[in-house]
């Protein structure tokens, strides 16, 4: 048995009751990179320290991509947010149709998005990536389910994210495929992970329904991670799930759902 995959958990999850310092801490002992959300939380110099690897952590502290004043400032914080992502060696900085606030809900709330906002947000997402590429850092852009979670946010389904990523087309612009979030709004999750497989840049799971570890709902997270293996995936995999009882068990799960049979 071998890990074909680089596996990862949201430090934010996890351990609440405990210091970030502790968290990263015993993500690396027990064998897994880190995500992070927003750092200005963070004490950048302890997280410089620590040893640990840092998968992804949000690319951007506010902005829209849909329209002219959105876009620069999405631009100016995604900016700021690459030099701190180069500090810390964080391999992902992700980003969102629109800045999320208090419980994930939409800081700017959007229940039509028209053909002009399509091609405002494409035009928006290749400046980013030219940005990127200038910076030597990659962004990814996470799909997010609307009946749940982040009704109103634009460009929330894998659909739309694949179409924005798959026409830009550029490699510092990749997805970051939630199948949590893509389970609840769309699901044919095997088929969804091949038609982003060009583009993804992560996978991240949680299972439906309560957002836990692998083995606590009703994906079939070893059948897709055999899935995944098949059709050449080799990439990162991230828990951004809670656990259900203890954390170290719920990533000991996720752990052995994501370990293949080489």
């Amino acid at each position: 048995m071998s890990n074909a995959f680089t596996l990862a958990a949201c430090a934010e999850m996890l351990w609440r009751d405990k210091p970030m310092q502790w968290r990263v801490k015993r993500l690396t002992e027990m064998g897994f990179q880190v995500g992070l959300w927003n750092w200005p939380e963070h004490d950048l110099a302890m997280l410089e320290k620590s040893g640990a690897t840092f998968s992804i952590m949000n690319g951007y502290l506010s902005g829209r991509l849909s329209d002219d004043e959105g876009a620069a400032e999405l631009l100016r914080t995604a900016r700021e947010t690459a030099q701190v992502g180069k500090r810390l060696g964080v391999a992902r900085l992700n980003l969102h149709g629109t800045g999320l606030g208090e419980g994930g809900l939409p800081v700017t709330p959007c229940q039509v998005v028209t053909g002009p906002m399509w091609l405002k947000a494409r035009d928006t997402l290749a400046r980013i990536a030219d940005m990127a590429e200038e910076e030597g850092v990659t962004f990814t852009l996470e799909n997010l389910n609307l009946p749940v979670d982040h009704p109103g946010v634009p460009f929330g389904r894998a659909e739309d994210t694949l179409a924005l990523v798959s026409s830009v087309n550029h490699p510092r612009l990749r997805l970051n495929l939630d199948l949590y979030h893509a389970q609840i709004g769309e699901g044919n999750l095997v088929e969804l992970c091949r038609s982003c497989l060009p583009w993804i840049g992560e996978v991240q799971v949680a299972d439906v329904p309560g957002r836990m570890e692998p083995g606590t709902g009703e994906i079939n997270y070893p059948g897709i991670a055999r899935a995944l293996f098949a059709m050449g995936y080799r990439g990162p995999v991230g828990m951004e799930a809670f656990a259900s009882g203890d954390p170290e068990a719920a990533l000991e799960a996720f752990r052995s759902a994501f370990t293949i049979a080489a």
